[in-house]
């Protein structure tokens, strides 16, 4: 099982899945190029990029039948994978590779700015950061933090995030470029889609209904599961009826 973040995450986002899932799978949560501790961003960053990564890795380690675990924007380049590679086993798409609009750009673009910002300490970057996700209804604990640690990185008389502004705004604009109907109806396999009902802070829900109708309609065996979660808290929490679902998924 092949775990894909989100746009401004790490290897660590999906942290309670791989745990929920470990025992029986090989689990493997990667940071994608230009998060965490990968290599910087390519000049054309975008999912598409990202894709080609996915594949590699694929390759590089010879794994057969895989199972793809896309967040966010994790299910974008889950779902390219997935149209062009026959190997893949099954698909799992929490909240995403949907039909963007305008309707996401003022609930995500106001928190890209931290990404440039210097902080006197990790302490700092770790409280503040915190803060803003408490905002968005996630419950502040261990692995938060270590998540918010793992992300931020000394340059001597600053902190600043792993991960280049330029390089997620430019993975951000790409998610306008996927066409779902390029791509899924190419996707033969199992596919889960997991929607979050749930308003982030005061922002409605990152996808709304009407941005997953072509997803649902173009993918030929594709079950979908509301969960009042919200975008953030479904990967910052350990989510019971998401587990059920992709454990219902993972036994066809």
């Amino acid at each position: 099982m092949i775990g894909i973040h989100g746009l401004t995450g790490n290897r660590l986002q999906l942290r309670y899945y791989a745990e929920k899932f470990s025992p029986e799978y090989r689990v493997i949560t990667m940071d994608v190029r230009g998060r965490g501790n990968s290599d910087d961003g390519e000049t054309n960053s975008s999912i598409f990029e990202h894709a080609k990564d996915v594949e590699g890795l694929i390759e590089a380690l010879e794994i057969e039948n895989p199972i793809l675990m896309g967040y966010s924007m994790g299910a974008f380049v889950a779902t390219i994978v997935a149209s062009r590679n026959k190997n893949i086993q099954k698909v799992i798409l929490l909240d995403g590779a949907a039909t963007m609009s305008e309707h996401q750009r003022p609930i995500v673009e106001p928190s890209l700015g931290r990404l440039s910002k210097h902080f006197e300490s990790k302490e700092e970057y770790v409280q503040q950061v915190g803060d803003s996700y408490e905002g968005l209804g996630i419950t502040k604990g261990p692995k938060l933090t270590e998540v918010l640690e793992y992300e931020i990185e000394d340059h001597g008389d600053y902190w600043e995030n792993k991960a280049s502004e330029s390089t997620i705004r430019k993975d951000w604009e790409s998610f306008w470029e996927f066409d779902v109907e390029e791509y899924a109806p190419t996707i033969t396999v199992p596919v889960l889609l997991v929607q979050c009902s749930g308003g982030i802070g005061k922002n409605p829900p990152l996808f709304l209904p009407e941005h997953y109708k072509r997803t649902i309609a173009a993918i030929k065996d594709i079950e979908v599961v509301i969960s009042d979660s919200n975008h953030y808290t479904m990967v910052f929490e350990n989510r019971e009826e998401i587990n059920a679902a992709i454990s219902a998924l993972l036994k066809r």
